[in-house]
């Protein structure tokens, strides 16, 4: 996709520790208003969804996945090891250099890392830290995975869509994920507007 120029997010640096759809979703509409995206993938297999196909798209000999070539348009993408002390250190400093981080980990993984938002705030205090998790940092379903059909299930979406007085359907796509991705964009530009006021 070629930027409008000015772009309107321009010299805005994203550290990106998203995977799937929720996550990615948010950072594709983050890079296709101009800011720079740098995707942090695991370094034997990728995002998970570089796997998922068909569709395939065939670029040269390789087969690419349509659906992760969707959600990581414009982005940049590193692999980092974060079970290595190395890798570790290198996610922190390109943390440190972002004004942006986001990550779909379940609770207390960034933690583990020594990249949780209290872990960075005292060495980058304007840093902008999203999370998005099924159910919250807190409260008795916060380690739980917040998959987008069980969402749906709970969220009562899937008994009101289908026959009537037929079983729950879940919806076409993963609209919750979508949905988590659109808020966590806006809300990531909210807080970049705030910061400058403040």
């Amino acid at each position: 996709m070629t930027q409008p120029t000015p772009s309107a997010l321009a010299g805005l640096r994203i550290l990106d520790f998203t995977r799937v759809l929720a996550g990615p979703s948010c950072t594709m509409l983050l890079a296709d208003f101009g800011a720079e995206v740098i995707k942090i993938e695991h370094p034997q297999r990728g995002d998970d969804t570089r796997e998922w196909g068909p569709p395939w798209l065939e670029v040269g000999d390789e087969q690419l996945s349509a659906y992760y070539l969707s959600v990581n348009r414009n982005k940049r993408s590193v692999t980092l090891n974060l079970k290595t002390e190395e890798g570790i250190a290198l996610a922190k400093q390109l943390a440190l250099k972002c004004d942006v981080l986001i990550e779909n980990f379940k609770v207390g993984q960034m933690a583990t890392y020594g990249l949780a938002y209290e872990q960075l705030q005292a060495e980058h205090p304007g840093l902008i830290y999203c999370s998005i998790t099924g159910y919250g940092q807190t409260g008795p379903y916060a380690s739980r995975p917040g998959y987008d059909y069980v969402i749906q299930a709970q969220s009562g979406l899937m008994a009101i869509t289908g026959p009537t007085d037929g079983p729950p359907y879940k919806v076409g796509v993963a609209i919750s994920d979508v949905i988590a991705g659109l808020y966590a964009a806006n809300a990531i530009q909210a807080a970049l507007h705030y910061r400058h006021q403040t």
